[in-house]
């Protein structure tokens, strides 16, 4: 069999096609909507869960889940990749005022426009660029902190079981798990010294054609915390293939591409 060049192989995606969601609850629905929508700019999904305890959030072709319950932050930061970053800082400071009591600030760096929610979830926000594909508008990866050691099992989880590209790589900020997803996202598992953070139980959805495969393997092994159910399971615990040792925990919520919302086409309005 003929070996593929290296400039090909690079266009493989893997076994998981999309990171759908990232879901954090909230504890208030207005400084949501004030932050997210008014401030950020994004759309709130106009088909999906409109009631006043629960809000889906486009973004390109992803989307923010955000039902009402005590704050979740997650242990690292979210990428947005958004093509506008002066307006973004004229929304914040728009809305500014009515979330002085909260979290909410930003600043520029280098190369994005960093962010803190009204519950302290950091946002860096990117211009379009070759760096993430040319995305215009998503969630190109999140990175999480993990512990000192766990880069290499938490990449051969991702790899061995749920049939990713991954690699470990090392660059100025230190030791870090990149795991791609579909054309242009990734999960990023960054080594960091100190005592581990607390589990919280925020949950990313991710879309696999190979469905069965990761299922059995969870299974098997005692680690799914859902059973199939209306085209999906769902697990928390990244194990090291080789040890069985527990490296990181993530809640996924898995689905196949029989789940009716896969691919469903998302709203995204002109913030401006």
């Amino acid at each position: 069999m003929a070996v593929a060049s290296p400039d090909v192989t690079a266009l493989d995606v893997g076994n998981v096609l999309l990171m759908e969601h990232l879901n954090m609850t909230v504890p208030d629905q207005l400084e949501a909507t004030l932050f997210y929508l008014v401030g950020l700019g994004l759309t709130r999904d106009p088909y999906n869960t409109v009631g006043v305890d629960n809000m889906h959030v486009n973004v390109g072709e992803n989307q923010f889940h955000l039902p009402t319950r005590g704050e979740q932050v997650v242990n690292g930061h979210v990428g947005l990749v958004m093509p506008d970053l002066d307006a973004i800082e004229k929304r914040l400071e728009a809305v500014k005022p009515r979330l002085a009591h909260t979290k909410v600030a930003w600043h520029r760096e280098t190369d994005h426009l960093a962010v803190t929610c009204p519950w302290g979830n950091q946002f860096r926000i990117f211009a379009p660029s070759d760096q993430f594909d040319h995305m215009r508008l998503g969630i190109p990866y999140i990175e999480f902190r993990a512990k000192p050691g766990a880069a290499a099992g938490i990449a051969k989880f991702y790899d061995q079981v749920m049939g990713c590209t991954t690699a470990v790589e090392t660059d100025t900020d230190g030791t870090f798990a990149r795991v791609k997803l579909g054309r242009n996202q990734e999960l990023r598992f960054r080594e960091t010294s100190g005592d581990p953070d607390t589990y919280v139980p925020y949950h990313v959805a991710v879309y696999v054609a190979n469905f069965s495969g990761p299922y059995t393997y969870l299974k098997e092994h005692g680690k799914l915390t859902e059973d199939i159910r209306n085209h999906q399971f769902r697990f928390q615990a990244i194990v090291d293939p080789d040890t069985g040792e527990t490296v990181h925990e993530l809640e996924h919520e898995v689905r196949n591409l029989h789940h009716p919302q896969f691919r469903r086409v998302l709203v995204n309005r002109e913030a401006a």
